[in-house]
């Protein structure tokens, strides 16, 4: 089901027919970034215990069977299946203890049991795991009511992986799960993708940093810190962040100046069309390549993506909420692409509407959404705020994720069904 196509409805005056004819849809501009963002040169090799949210690339092989030996899946009573002849109870003498960490010292007979605990090898002739709770203990005897089945309670050699079996493919990114599949491969170290080398840029006159002293013309600056905490991920290195003139030629200066030292330059404010929007014209004034500009969502319109040389260029709208939700929908799909990623971008799921909605048609808009229970078809519910404002942050907070507003669309009813983007905030 896609809820996104390629506009045609106008709306309001930012929607009118010759805005909307130069804008592209969200997923042709994810398409674009998919085309022209290759992952950057370059790998090492760290240990396993570094390498959270790293990114593989080579593939990772087990180096011997997982589990290495038979082993047992419990505490209890390892047993030759020959000792359960006619109708039980069987009584077996105990001939040896066999704790996880330790060979066993005997093998099992038709007269004998060996008490094992888990995780222990399992002894020569033994074809079964009697559980300790199914076995009644007298001294050195112990009495079965119950004949096992072969193979019960016993982990098999080679089961969960074969030696040299590849466990992950170069492009995967290493988490908690796939760093325990390496862990028992028996792979210590892995060659990953070397950190994206990142600087953030943030135009604009009137900010100053939260906490500072603000005059009557002056506002706190979100979007520095607000991004510097969506780009602190082991995949990146932030080589610099901070404010910057607004101002075209300041602007040009710093493009110049970090397309040299960075894989990607991020910049807030400027990409508009006002007098006072610089960054764009910074970026054409440098020979830079535009590669889309102007999305028909809603917030964020003017999102830019452009190449500086080997650099690449996301211009972000200066607006917090707009900022964060182009980041959310191209900035890290464009890090997946430069990191050389193989999973697919986050995924949307289905969703139903916890009230009304009535808006302007024109663009999808991506409207902040929390959610708030499930309906009587065991459907999640989303509840969301009457509409977007780009500036406002507030609610972020209490926001799981993004529903997608379809760009044709004036009302939906409470209950109807829409996309919903989870965040990810890991």
């Amino acid at each position: 089901m896609t809820l996104i196509p390629r506009l045609e409805t106008p709306g309001c005056g930012c929607d009118a027919p010759e805005q909307v004819a130069r804008l592209i849809s969200i997923d042709e501009a994810l398409g674009l970034i998919s085309r022209h963002a290759a992952p950057v040169s370059g790998s090492e090799t760290v240990p396993l215990l570094r390498a959270k949210g790293r990114v593989l690339t080579k593939p990772v092989h087990a180096l011997g069977q997982t589990p290495p030996f038979d082993n047992s899946a419990m505490d209890g009573y390892a047993v030759n299946l020959a000792s359960f002849d006619g109708s039980g109870p069987w009584t077996l003498s105990v001939s040896d203890r066999v704790p996880a960490g330790e060979a066993p010292r005997t093998a099992v007979t038709a007269a004998t049991a060996a008490r094992i605990f888990t995780g222990a090898p399992i002894p020569p002739g033994s074809d079964a795991v009697i559980r300790q709770e199914d076995a009644v203990r007298t001294g050195q005897e112990v009495t079965f009511n119950q004949r096992p089945a072969c193979g019960q309670n016993i982990r098999r050699a080679g089961a969960d992986m074969k030696s040299g079996q590849k466990i992950l493919d170069a492009g995967a990114c290493l988490g908690p799960r796939e760093i325990a599949a390496c862990a028992a491969a028996g792979v210590g170290a892995v060659t990953v993708q070397r950190a994206l080398r990142v600087a953030l840029l943030v135009t604009g006159d009137e900010v100053r940093a939260a906490g500072a002293q603000c005059d009557e013309a002056n506002i706190w600056d979100v979007n520095t810190p607000m991004l510097c905490a969506a780009l602190d991920t082991p995949q990146i290195e932030l080589v610099h962040a901070g404010l910057v003139a607004d101002n075209q030629i300041a602007v040009q200066h710093s493009l110049t100046e970090l397309a040299g030292q960075a894989d990607l330059i991020v910049t807030t404010g400027g990409v508009s069309v006002g007098e006072e929007d610089h960054a764009k014209p910074a970026f054409d004034a440098l020979g830079g390549e535009i590669r889309f500009s102007g999305v028909a969502i809603k917030p964020g319109k003017p999102i830019t993506y452009g190449g500086l040389g080997t650099c690449h260029w996301l211009g972000l709208p200066g607006n917090p909420l707009s900022a964060f939700v182009t980041w959310q929908i191209f900035g890290t799909a464009l890090v997946r692409q430069l990191t050389g990623q193989s999973a697919p971008r986050a995924v949307r799921r289905h969703v139903v509407t916890g009230a009304d909605i009535r808006r302007n048609p024109g663009r999808c808009e991506l409207r902040l959404a929390s959610l708030i229970g499930f309906d009587g078809n065991g459907r999640e519910i989303v509840g969301f705020e009457n509409a977007t404002h780009s500036g406002r942050v507030g609610r972020m907070p209490l926001s799981d994720g993004l529903i997608f507003l379809p760009a044709e669309t004036d009302h939906l009813p409470a209950g109807a069904l829409v996309e919903f983007l989870p965040f990810c905030d890991s």
